[in-house]
């Protein structure tokens, strides 16, 4: 059987909106509902929460994961990538005695994820050829049809030749979801993580949203509500 680890970073310096990872949404913190997703789709021998902050590590416990170690500080700064917060969890895993097959990260600003996008990642990424499973979302609108400011208050498309084109003829984009990414650690990667080696996880837009400003933070608010809402009325049907 495959051992499985999530990792969820969770440094404590956010700037845009100070304490994200543990600042109240609906009654609990924020950070709480990665943690209990993980742990609710019963995938992962461990779930454990990267984090170089006292008190992000003690209701990381509170919720059910794990924080068996602290994570550097130049290692959380506003600079350093999750990539870098994943390779030191991984390589104090193995230090420690500790190896897995499949490791997932999870972001810590994810209240929308659900189990059965994360079950359906690992499923398909154990049964492929792939290195990695990502979680993404199509694109709201044509991004060939996109256009840029320019300094002088202009507007100007960076693929001009499409502007005649009707929407429904242009080929769909897709973006990270921002949610999560499995890795099958026994696979070297052989292309970037938005390439050739990764399966895509498509979610629905209604699921996904960046909270990385106070109006992210207020979109992801109402569409936690509408989906609450949503899903009660089903079940009372």
């Amino acid at each position: 059987m495959s051992k499985c680890v999530a990792i969820i970073p969770a440094r404590g310096g956010s700037k845009r909106i100070p304490r994200k990872n543990i600042k109240d949404f609906f009654g609990k913190p924020l950070i709480a509902y990665s943690i209990e997703t993980a742990l609710k789709s019963k995938l992962f021998d461990k779930v454990i929460v990267s984090t170089d902050d006292e008190e992000i590590a003690r209701i990381a416990k509170k919720y059910g994961a794990e924080v068996p170690f602290m994570r550097p500080k130049e290692l959380s700064d506003d600079f350093t990538g999750v990539g870098a917060a994943v390779g030191h969890a991984l390589k104090w895993l193995k230090e420690n005695g500790q190896d897995y097959d499949f490791y997932c990260l999870i972001y810590a600003t994810a209240p929308l994820m659900q189990t059965k996008y994360l079950i359906e990642g690992f499923e398909q990424l154990k049964n492929s050829d792939a290195s990695k499973a990502l979680s993404v979302t199509s694109m709201p609108f044509p991004i060939q049809r996109t256009f840029k400011i320019t300094p002088n208050n202009r507007c100007e498309m960076f693929w001009p030749k499409n502007f005649p084109k009707r929407s429904q003829d242009l080929e769909d984009a897709y973006q990270d979801a921002g949610q999560f990414c499995w890795k099958n650690i026994h696979k070297e990667s052989k292309d970037i993580t938005f390439g050739s080696d990764t399966i895509p996880i498509i979610l629905p837009r209604h699921l996904v949203q960046d909270i990385d400003t106070p109006e992210d933070w207020k979109r992801t608010e109402y569409m936690y509500e509408a989906i609450q809402r949503s899903e009660n009325e089903y079940r009372e049907i």
